[in-house]
């Protein structure tokens, strides 16, 4: 079986207009179905959790039913059935949340060095999450 690296950048918003929220969608379905690609969590502790808390969602609840394989439109529809501040004030402020995440230093320098890249810019963790997630999918596909 075939496991993914997940593609959609956590800068990406759906319908809803949650940051995020599609690529915890694929994380977390690629992760119930066995696909998700190694030293991904389908549900971790960073910006999955942010967007869980930031909309008033049960972790449990959540990956229950992702275990239905919903779309990611039935995923939207969930979420603004079952979350407690699903609202444009509660959504304005997790995307600045998560649009003004920056990485340790630590981290910045591993994923830039990883990519070849110099230490610098970019220092916001969507970007250099994308250069991560670029750079593994390259070594697992296409190396």
């Amino acid at each position: 079986m075939s496991k993914l690296v997940p593609l959609i950048s956590s800068g990406i918003a759906g319908p809803l207009g949650v940051l995020h929220l599609p690529r915890l969608w694929l994380k977390a379905s690629l992760e119930a179905a066995g696909k998700l690609a190694d030293g991904y969590p389908g549900c971790g502790q960073g910006y999955d959790q942010m967007v869980l808390d930031g909309l008033g969602l049960d972790r449990d609840a959540f990956l229950v039913f992702i275990a239905t394989k919903p779309t990611y439109i039935q995923c939207e529809k969930w979420v603004s059935e079952n979350g407690s501040k699903v609202n444009e004030a509660s959504i304005k402020e997790l995307n600045a949340a998560i649009v003004g995440y920056i990485h340790a230093d630590e981290t910045r320098q591993s994923i830039l060095s990883a990519a070849g890249l110099p230490d610098g810019d970019p220092r916001d963790a969507i970007n250099l999450n994308n250069l991560d997630d670029w750079d593994e999918f390259h070594k697992a596909t296409l190396a």
